[in-house]
């Protein structure tokens, strides 16, 4: 295998950064960017901390994060597994970065800042859905947005009917535990995870 060691040696390979691809890059939202962010229902929230890396997907109705200006975003932690990843890294380490999809679209949208997590009781209560609260709200400071090349996308053709991958054709959360843990009841798990789910979704 030939491995690539140097700054030197990669760009030799991928020659030099259109101009397209550096003008878009911005230090805070632009209408337009403002506008695809606020239409993204889903976003991966990648962070960083002493334990490694973590990327978790956040989705929600309509945006999936609120824009609270042109530098600040507001992403509320709902109910889920309870291991707090992303939120033990940004307690110990800001850096954050975050990639928008829109569905339909074929642009990308990513941000690149810091973030903290806060627990002021006007903005968890702004957060209202359905009579609950989340338990933190994670306030982003923009130092970077942009848009992605569409090409992967594309590639992925994800947004097509036809390219949706059937529920039967794949393993289901329980089939997965018990992968991972011989003893795990999976029946169990399967039958009662819909209702589970719908009961904590807020």
């Amino acid at each position: 295998m030939t491995i690539i060691r140097s700054v030197e040696e990669l760009k030799a390979i991928y020659g030099e950064v259109t101009e397209a691809s550096t003008a878009k890059v911005t230090t805070q939202l632009t209408p337009a960017y403002r506008r695809m962010i606020e239409m993204s229902p889903f976003v991966a929230l990648a962070t960083v901390g002493p334990e490694g890396l973590d990327c978790s997907p956040r989705g929600d109705r309509g945006s999936v994060v609120r824009v609270e200006d042109e530098k600040t975003l507001a992403l509320p932690d709902w109910r889920g597994n309870n291991r707090v990843d992303s939120l033990l890294n940004i307690v110990r380490d800001p850096r954050v970065a975050l990639m928008f999809l829109i569905p339909g679209s074929s642009s990308v949208m990513r941000i690149n800042g810091r973030a903290v997590v806060s627990v002021a009781p006007e903005l968890l209560n702004s957060f209202e859905m359905e009579g609950r609260h989340p338990r933190s709200v994670v306030v982003v400071t923009i130092d970077e947005a942009y848009f992605q090349c569409a090409r992967a996308v594309m590639r992925a053709d994800l947004w097509a009917t036809d390219s949706q991958v059937a529920a039967k054709d794949l393993p289901t959360p329980g089939e997965m535990l018990k992968a991972a843990k011989e003893d795990f009841d999976r029946e169990t798990y399967d039958r009662e995870w819909p209702a589970r789910a719908a009961k904590t979704m807020w």
